[in-house]
């Protein structure tokens, strides 16, 4: 019984221990709305798609995060937004036929704005990316 319970308390230490830096490696909710000095590596995110797939992700991501779209050039590849009152560029590189890249950058060229901008949008591509997408029914 003795042997049980002292392993249980070890166990309990670990996880005590562990937890803490398990919070500090994930962005706070304050962390991510106070504007901040951003570094440009922190804007680009490579994705293993095409990049008109890529694209069409980006469009929805600025949707879902609901930032206005201010212009969209399909041919070059680039979308300009406003979020939280500063408009942003996001550029889609192609790389290859299976991966692009995507820029997110502001267009006033001040790096200083709240990093869940970038960081929400990149998400959203992530998280939407391992669904297909489908071509909707044309309406009769």
């Amino acid at each position: 019984m003795e042997r049980i319970i002292k392993i249980f308390v070890t166990v309990i230490c670990l996880f005590c221990l562990i937890q803490p830096a398990r919070c500090e490696q994930a962005m706070s909710l304050s962390t991510l709305v106070t504007p901040q000095r951003m570094n440009l590596e922190e804007c680009n995110r490579l994705f293993k798609m095409p990049a008109e797939k890529l694209f069409y992700f980006t469009i929805a991501g600025i949707n879902a995060n609901r930032f206005t779209v201010d212009e969209i050039q399909t041919k070059t590849g680039y979308i300009l937004f406003t979020a939280v009152e500063k408009k942003f560029l996001a550029s889609i590189i192609k790389i290859d036929n299976n991966r692009s890249i995507l820029k997110v950058t502001p267009a006033d060229n001040i790096y200083y704005f709240q990093p869940g901008i970038v960081l929400n949008l990149f998400k959203y591509i992530d998280l939407n990316s391992l669904e297909p997408l489908t071509q909707l029914p044309a309406r009769s």
